[in-house]
């Protein structure tokens, strides 16, 4: 008897065949290569589509769930469609009115989704959740609606916060949790021209101003066109020899020498904890001595110049709205002017069209980037501009960044335009989207590498100014193209624990958290080294921005998962400190986003702290191996210094494209399915088709 019952397990036919042995229709033992084809020395090949699988009776009751609620949605859609234009008219007018941040109630589901159970919100439609419709709003403590842009970095913050807010504390965001629109200082000024000779700021003594200059020359000289050299210091021996000097208080001229001063009184006197930052008496005198428009398209030249000056001084002081505005005036000026054009050097003469090179090219770069922090359309295409590089007499450094910048510039409006567009959905094409950005990215990753090094000598150690403004506004693309999964990511966490690991653990959704995450840890590094020279910017939005951009992915990738931040450093500790920094220097924006920072950072404790008290059932979602930063440093997506300082290793072109050739679509929902792809579900694209 126990011959036979021996004899059957033995002869038991396998459940899991090669596709030879399933061909022939013979006996396989189910092995990786099976025995009749290691007798024959054939290759083995197993389709694990015909491999059984076994599932739970509620896993398939959800996908059969989510298949009804789609086809359901679908024959709305079409029925919609078919309706008269009279009856779709009423609901397609939308009233836009302000209003906090709303998401999903937390109430009676908050208890349930610490467990890891499922809500009763309806998940099958993953769309970009900085993209909903309507658009949204935020008030003010003093009742002012703000538009949450898309693309913008100050409006993922605040949705980050409300969202956050409203299922730790039941409550919307207070509007006085959020820094506003230019409340970080007391601009002295009511708007009026009408001012007294009185209130002039007492004008420095001519070795002072030059000191000034040069030290604007230093922090922004590099980087941008802000006022012509020769004419500039021409014009201020003359003012300085005029005993009088009224002859020059109604010129242009004089307006920018304000503003020249003003900045470097920023640059040179800091470490003053004031609702004033230095030289803004001479800011205010420079916006009042300004004339209107209409004598700005007189001097087109030199009044671009004035108002790129004010934009980026606005920027400085977080009045994101009034530089952008600003900024667009001195487009819209450039543009009348034809500097977008190839302007004809021999009827215009040399120096005009280089000078006007300079100033469009500025007034691009600054354009781009507001408009993209605003979270708004931009205003003009690429292929409208036929404007030629300036020449930089000696130095092929300064042209070769303002080409990374001009590079840059355009795919981070292609960012806002395709990731943050109004069909950036998480489907196949928010994903090709992501695809095509790092695509371009990759472009530059070898170029920035070579042209830029962060060391260019290592017989110093030091790092450039100009290389690593470009370096972190490189890391920052990553960065913004890839936080909106982090933030669905977050949303999974309030709505259904098993959803969010089931989304954290696909391959796909994990590399390019890894990546965001790391290109976080790559801005740390560079301000860091930028630290340690004395070169960190201080007034000057740019390190404050990357700084709040990383710490943010930071908090949520280690609240998401924590296997996503290598905790082995303290990363978050080294953020704060370059916070406080910034802080000692005198910069109030740092000091409202610290609290905010620390604000977001007390509610995620607070939720973790309370998901952990409850009991929690373990999905059994094992995640690979090779994506665990500890194990596997060397992938892009993975490779976190272990030293935790220093550069490492950049991400280079090829490991950026590991990550975007690793996305193959093929026609489905990608992110949907990433949920799945974990379970070996028989042929899911059947299951649930979204696309």
């Amino acid at each position: 008897m126990a011959s036979s019952n021996e004899h059957r397990r033995i002869t038991k036919r396998s459940s899991n065949a090669c596709s030879r042995c399933r061909r022939q229709k013979i006996k396989c033992s189910g092995l990786q290569p099976c025995a009749n084809c290691s007798k024959r020395s054939l290759t083995c090949i197993f389709d694990d589509r015909d491999q059984k699988v076994l599932v739970t009776q509620g896993y398939l009751a959800d996908l059969q769930e989510k298949v009804a609620r789609l086809e359901r949605r679908q024959s709305i859609v079409d029925s919609d469609a078919h309706e008269p234009p009279h009856q779709n008219l009423q609901s397609d007018i939308r009233y836009a009115r302000p209003q906090q941040i709303t998401t999903s109630s937390p109430g009676d589901t908050r208890a349930s989704s610490l467990r890891g159970e499922p809500s009763n919100t309806d998940n099958t439609e993953l769309t970009n959740p900085l993209l909903e419709s309507p658009s949204k709003f935020m008030s003010s403590s003093s009742g002012r609606a703000f538009y949450l842009g898309t693309s913008s970095n100050w409006s993922f913050h605040g949705q980050v916060l409300g969202l956050v807010h409203l299922h730790v504390r039941k409550t919307p965001l207070p509007g006085a949790e959020l820094l506003f629109d230019g409340a970080a200082y007391d601009l002295p000024w009511d708007g009026s021209r009408s001012v007294s000779d009185a209130s002039t700021p007492i004008i420095p003594s001519i070795d002072y101003a030059i000191f000034l200059i040069n030290a604007v020359k230093f922090h922004c000289s590099q980087l941008m066109h802000l006022f012509d050299e020769d004419e500039f210091m021409l014009n201020l021996h003359a003012f300085y020899s005029d005993t009088e000097n009224g002859s020059w208080k109604g010129t242009l001229w004089y307006t920018q020498f304000l503003l020249i001063i003003a900045f470097g009184k920023t640059f040179v006197q800091q470490k003053q904890r004031s609702s004033k930052p230095p030289g803004i008496d001479f800011f205010v005198r420079a916006l009042q001595l300004l004339p209107d428009t209409t004598r700005l398209c007189r001097e087109p030249v030199l009044g671009s110049e004035i108002l790129c000056c004010i934009a980026l001084y606005l920027q400085a002081l977080d009045a994101r709205n009034a530089a952008h505005v600003t900024i667009g005036q001195a487009m819209r000026i450039a543009l009348a002017q034809g500097m977008h054009t190839d302007m004809p050097i021999a009827d215009l003469g040399e120096a005009v069209v280089q000078r006007c090179r300079k100033i469009w090219w500025t007034i691009f770069i600054l354009d781009r980037q507001m408009t993209a922090l605003m979270g708004l359309p931009q205003s003009i295409r690429d292929e409208d501009i036929s404007c030629q590089l300036p020449n930089f007499a000696g130095s092929a450094q300064r042209t070769a960044g303002l080409t990374m910048q001009i590079k840059l510039a355009r795919i981070y409006a292609e960012i806002a335009r395709t990731v943050y567009g109004s069909k950036g959905r998480l489907r196949k094409k928010f994903v090709l989207s992501i695809k095509a950005v790092l695509d371009n990215l990759t472009a530059l990753a070898e170029e920035l590498r070579q042209s830029f090094p962060l060391h260019t000598d290592g017989r110093f150690g030091g790092i450039s100014r100009m290389p690593a403004h470009l370096h972190l506004l490189y890391y920052q693309t990553i960065v913004v193209t890839t936080r909106p999964l982090l933030f669905c990511c977050l949303k999974k966490v309030f709505e259904s624990l098993q959803e969010v690991e089931r989304l954290v653990a696909s391959r796909k959704i994990r590399q390019l958290l890894y990546m965001s995450v790391e290109a976080s840890q790559k801005i740390l590094n560079i301000l860091d080294s930028l630290q340690d020279q004395g070169l960190l910017e201080t007034f000057l939005p740019w390190d404050l921005d990357s700084l709040f951009v990383s710490t943010m992915v930071l908090l949520l990738a280690r609240f998401v998962d924590r296997r996503l931040l290598d905790t082995q450093f303290p990363w978050l500790d080294k953020a704060f400190n370059f916070l406080d920094t910034i802080i000692n220097s005198g910069n109030r924006i740092a000091d409202f986003r610290l609290r905010e920072l620390r604000k977001l950072e007390e509610m995620l404790n607070e939720y973790s702290a309370l998901r952990a008290q409850l009991p929690h059932t373990p999905t059994g979602i094992q995640i690979d191996p090779s994506l665990v930063p500890s194990q596997d440093p060397v992938q892009a997506y993975t490779g976190i210094s272990d030293e935790g300082s220093g550069f490492g290793e950049d991400l280079t072109a090829e490991q950026i494209l590991t990550v975007a050739d690793s996305m193959e679509l093929e026609g489905t929902d990608w992110v949907s399915f990433a949920m799945m792809e974990q379970y070996q579900v028989v042929d899911p694209h059947n299951a649930c088709d979204l696309t």
